[in-house]
């Protein structure tokens, strides 16, 4: 993990449930003077509450109007198909970045109308090299990271940090008992065969060029479709993933953060835990569509999701860790307890961060996906 990543996190996982931040509230004089009008919001399905909502036009005077998706393919697929119009702000993952700019769907931040003090400097520049920045331009401002680790039923199928491993999916106990997402599914099987010494190639060198990929994918859907019988429900979405919990007799997965959090809020008895092999992290924020209309309004999205009340707002909301500076003074109880049993130890530097998924990685990762899929 490079020290980038390291200070993207907390100083002390038993502290805090968010980074460790210090700086005071920004007050509505950081947004655009006097703004008025709509913004159109493209974003993740239960990032935005309604209590953001509505304070952000309180603060702003600004009309939100907020759109949900599910997938990252969906928000791609969305934008490739209205040519980037239709929404004056969206948010892709950071690693996903270098599509949009391919496909000429996202324009350049004009960072001179983006008050950096508001986010975490090490998020920011840790940002530059994970998909933020691409031919010396930057196409998105992060504002949050969360991870993808193992959901686990406390009563019938208990996890502890240091043991916990991407493997537990996958035992032969668990035919029937288990979900994944098809593609990351699948890198967490092959993280579990790395640390076996059952991969041709490190899992990281899979994101390099396709031969290599190629290798370490054959092997890695070989033990997928051998062990396919675990599985009792793939997941794309949030909803999918707490369905299986709910209704499909889950009781272990490799979920997002905010999914095990979800459960948790309605009484259900789930864990959540980074695996031993590292969890796998992403880190997201608002980039900018180039058919946008209502481009001070979405400075001022942007620059408010940045100051500590908002940044907490949505912390609390998600389980989804803001890069917000003060944020933490806003935080929920839950959410700090949530964030210390997630990643407990030195869970926090061996966090497995997603490299860049240029677009020839994409096409053959759901390849491999379809296949494994339908199988």
């Amino acid at each position: 993990m490079t020290d980038i990543s390291r200070r993207i996190l907390l100083k002390s996982a038993a502290t805090t449930a968010g980074f460790m931040l210090a700086a005071p509230f920004v007050s509505r004089t950081g947004f655009a003077a006097g703004s008025s009008g709509t913004l159109n919001i493209f974003a993740w399905a239960g990032y935005i509450s309604d209590e953001m909502l509505a304070k952000f036009e309180k603060d702003t005077g600004i009309k939100p109007v907020y759109t949900p998706y599910g997938t990252n393919d969906e928000l791609l697929n969305q934008m490739r198909a209205s040519n980037g119009k239709g929404y004056d702000v969206i948010w892709p993952a950071l690693d996903r970045v270098p599509n949009y700019v391919e496909f000429g769907l996202i324009q350049p931040i004009d960072e001179k109308k983006v008050l950096w003090d508001r986010a975490l400097a090490s998020a920011v520049k840790g940002s530059e090299t994970l998909g933020a920045v691409v031919g010396g331009k930057r196409y998105q401002v992060p504002t949050d990271w969360g991870t993808e680790a193992i959901a686990f039923d406390k009563t019938t199928s208990p996890l502890t940090y240091g043991t916990a491993s991407y493997g537990d999916i996958w035992k032969p106990e668990m035919v029937g008992k288990a979900t994944v997402r098809g593609h990351s599914g699948l890198v967490g099987l092959g993280l579990w065969m790395e640390a076996q010494g059952k991969l041709p190639r490190p899992m990281r060198d899979s994101f390099k060029d396709e031969s290599t990929m190629r290798v370490n994918y054959d092997a890695i859907m070989a033990e997928a479709l051998a062990r396919k019988g675990n599985i009792a429900q793939f997941w794309s979405n949030e909803n999918e993933a707490q369905g299986a919990f709910r209704a499909n007799g889950v009781t272990i997965g490799q979920t997002w953060d905010s999914s095990a959090a979800g459960l948790v809020k309605e009484g259900m008895p789930i864990g959540f835990v980074a695996p031993k092999e590292g969890a796998l992290t992403w880190m997201e924020g608002v980039s900018i569509p180039i058919g946008a209309t209502n481009l001070e309004q979405a400075y001022a999205f942007l620059n408010w999701m940045l100051t500590p009340e908002a940044g907490a707002l949505y912390a609390n909301h998600t389980s989804i860790n803001t890069t917000a500076v003060g944020a933490e003074k806003f935080l929920s109880e839950a959410s700090q307890a949530f964030f210390k049993a997630a990643y407990p130890g030195d869970a926090l530097e061996k966090l497995w961060w997603w490299p860049v998924q240029d677009n020839w990685f994409v096409a053959l990762r759901n390849e491999y996906q379809d296949k494994f899929l339908s199988a």
